[in-house]
């Protein structure tokens, strides 16, 4: 059982719900209006030439980071670098790139993923 602070949440809800902040604004915080197309900072990131894949790969670390922080296996913490590297790697192809940046959303996939091994372990 998790132990829970004044607030009724366990330190592990609060840095799961960090996580989710974090794949919020990173891959869905913008809505298309009059579509369901959502982006985020990760998108508009990926449009600076060279560079913008790179710092937004270097913040989506910050949910493996977390994620390492809280002990998942390292099998888990393997998917999620790779959910990063085919999201760096594949938006830093011009215009394509940035395209598939608005579809992929690596770091909502990574936080599910949080979510998940932890709602299993329940």
């Amino acid at each position: 059982m998790l132990a829970r602070n004044a607030e009724g949440f366990s330190d592990i809800d609060k840095r799961l719900q960090r996580v989710q902040t974090i794949a919020r604004i990173m891959d869905t915080a913008v809505v298309v209006p009059g579509t369901n197309v959502r982006f985020g900072a990760d998108a508009v990131l990926g449009l600076i030439p060279g560079a913008g894949d790179l710092i937004g790969a270097a913040i989506s670390l910050a949910i493996v980071n977390e994620a390492r922080r809280l002990g998942v296996p390292n099998a888990l913490i393997a998917r999620m670098i790779i959910n990063i590297g085919f999201d760096a790697v594949l938006g830093a192809v011009p215009l394509l790139g940035d395209a598939f940046d608005v579809y992929f959303k690596a770091n909502r996939r990574n936080a599910q993923l949080l979510l998940e091994h932890f709602n299993g372990q329940r």
